[in-house]
């Protein structure tokens, strides 16, 4: 009687336990395909990459290498599965790729991107660095130990990575620039969190235009009647605002049910309660990035003019014409994490930076931008700035302390270099999971280069 008691309190506990596992993997469902149905699509729509070379590479991890999926050509989507999951994303021009969740797809097509973002050149038959005719002067670096780093980094996969593309820019001019073979100067790459940065200089240009004041509060409806109200564009932007986040990628967080099953990721991190008093705690937040492309939307008057505010006041200005932010359901800019862009255009980024917010003569940036995009967060322990990652910290100790950089997750990175007048961009797949890149080896052998 007592063995059969045992047995029935077994069996019991088993089957609670493989119901609470069901009921938790099917929490992630939406998440594992979500992630490779977006991806896919955006690195086969975007970047004309080959779908298996995507998921030998970037999809070849955890759960995701498990998903079947199914690019259609013809309406330019990718519908993922793995077990009783699906999702699917869709590609449309102007606003990249975008995951169907809380609208239908033919709700979804009917938006259409405006005109009026064409730049008025034509890349291909104008100087750098707004064009594409390098000049090919001797900046004073040693090109062929530059040139041997770039083989070893591209080739031989040295430094702890998989680099797809290397560009070097020394006193304004491209000194180094390799790819692996699948990919070229044409290529756009995704940004992961670079992305960050970007939005950092796009409420540069609204600072500068005299539409934002980035040091008082955001003046949200939602926030209004609770301690929210306090913080600021800067708190937002110095990952400081205090609002509760999980920024773990390798589990059901805030971050992963943000990208892969919210329609609305501004709202979705707007909602999250105040853990700490505004300012005086740092925490990474892509939720706080997303927060402040609502704030930026809600600058416009209507979603044309906020759309082709990136292309004509950035984008175009900088020489990167065909870099694409992409957009949530909502229709808002996913500042945190998605933007597509080639090596170059991420290389000039890096010379706007450094050359103080100016790019080939304009003033793209107010004065003084980069000051404060460079001063240390109070709480940060000198690594962040304002959505830039800074070296104050000697975080990269074989690296100057005035480096600041953007950085993603699987390996992408843009160093600034001010003193060296260096801007480095590695991109690539060398996830943090996965020990990521020796960076601090590799910037230490690119300053060896310097004569």
């Amino acid at each position: 009687m007592i063995r059969k008691r045992i047995f029935y309190g077994v069996l019991i506990l088993l089957g609670a336990a493989i119901i609470s596992f069901a009921i938790y993997l099917n929490s992630l469902l939406p998440i594992i395909t979500g992630y490779a149905a977006k991806n896919l699509c955006s690195d086969v729509f975007l970047s004309n990459r080959k779908p298996e070379d995507v998921e030998a590479i970037d999809l070849n991890f955890s759960f995701i290498k498990y998903t079947k999926n199914r690019v259609n050509y013809d309406e330019k989507s990718v519908t993922s599965h793995f077990l009783w999951g699906k999702s699917k994303a869709i590609y449309r021009p102007g606003f990249g790729v975008t995951l169907l969740r809380g609208i239908s797809e033919e709700n979804l097509r009917k938006s259409r991107y405006p005109s009026g973002v064409e730049p008025g050149y034509s890349q291909d038959v104008i100087k750098w660095p707004l064009g594409n005719i390098l000049p090919g002067k001797n900046t004073g670096i040693d090109t062929i130990k530059l040139n041997n780093i770039a083989r070893k980094l591209i080739t031989d996969n040295a430094y702890k990575g998989d680099a797809f593309a290397f560009v070097v820019v020394h006193k304004g001019v491209p000194v180094a620039e390799a790819y692996k073979p699948q990919f070229n100067q044409k290529t756009r790459f995704l940004s992961w969190s670079m992305a960050k940065s970007f939005v950092n200089a796009m409420v540069g240009i609204l600072v500068k235009q005299g539409k934002v004041d980035i040091m008082q509060p955001t003046g949200l409806d939602e926030w209004k009647n609770d301690e929210r109200s306090k913080i600021t564009l800067n708190n937002l932007m110095q990952m400081q605002s205090g609002l509760k986040w999980n920024e773990d990628y390798g589990n059901r967080s805030d971050v992963t049910l943000m990208l892969h099953c919210e329609s609305d990721m501004g709202h979705f991190a707007m909602d999250r309660p105040m853990a700490y008093p505004e300012g005086t705690h740092w925490y990474y937040s892509s939720g706080a990035t997303n927060i402040v492309s609502y704030l930026l939307r809600k600058k416009f008057s209507n979603d044309s003019l906020y759309y082709v505010f990136a292309n004509n006041q950035l984008f175009n200005k900088i020489g990167a014409p065909d870099a694409v932010l992409e957009v949530d359901p909502a229709g808002t800019r996913i500042g945190s994490s998605y933007l597509y862009a080639t090596a170059r255009d991420y290389a000039r980024f890096g010379l706007l930076f450094e050359n103080d917010g100016v790019f080939n003569g304009e003033r793209i940036l107010p004065e003084g931008w980069v000051k404060y995009t460079t001063t240390v967060a109070s709480a940060s322990k000198g690594i962040y700035g304002s959505f830039f990652w800074l070296n104050k910290g000697r975080s990269l100790p074989s690296v100057p302390e005035d480096m600041f950089a953007c950085d993603g997750h699987d390996g992408q990175h843009i160093y600034i270099l001010p003193t060296q007048k260096l801007v480095v961009v590695v991109l690539g797949y060398s996830p943090t999971s996965k020990g990521g890149m020796d960076t601090n080896g590799l910037l230490k052998d690119i300053l060896g280069t310097l004569k």
